[in-house]
């Protein structure tokens, strides 16, 4: 048993600077909380977030250019009156279109079988 704790004894004297080293390495490489690893992964989070950020400023111009417009011409509010609420003149009529696939089995939508 002396033999076998005399051989790690002297493997750990001679190579006390490599394992400190290999350890330090391996804590801040990967265990630690602010690792290199969480850091790479904070980078590509922070570049989703920046592209998410230009998106709603993209949204946002667009939506004031439609608040500018509803407030000053009274044909956009007519506008978006037919497109979204399907509002219309009195000498109108309206059809609504759908590229939405219907269902292919001939029972009623809401209907129950009991």
């Amino acid at each position: 048993m002396s033999k076998i704790t005399g051989h790690i004894y002297s493997f750990f004297s001679r190579f006390k600077f490599h394992i400190v080293i290999i350890l330090g390495a391996l804590i801040v490489g990967v265990l630690d909380e602010n690792s290199f690893m969480k850091r790479i992964e904070y980078a590509y989070q922070i570049e989703d977030l920046k592209a998410e950020i230009q998106n709603y400023d993209r949204q946002y111009q667009h939506d004031m250019q439609q608040l500018k417009a509803l407030k000053t011409d009274p044909k956009a509010i007519a506008r978006v009156a037919r497109e979204r609420y399907f509002m219309k003149a009195d000498n109108e009529d309206i059809f609504v279109l759908s590229d939405d696939e219907q269902p292919t089995d001939n029972t009623p939508k809401y209907e129950t079988a009991e």
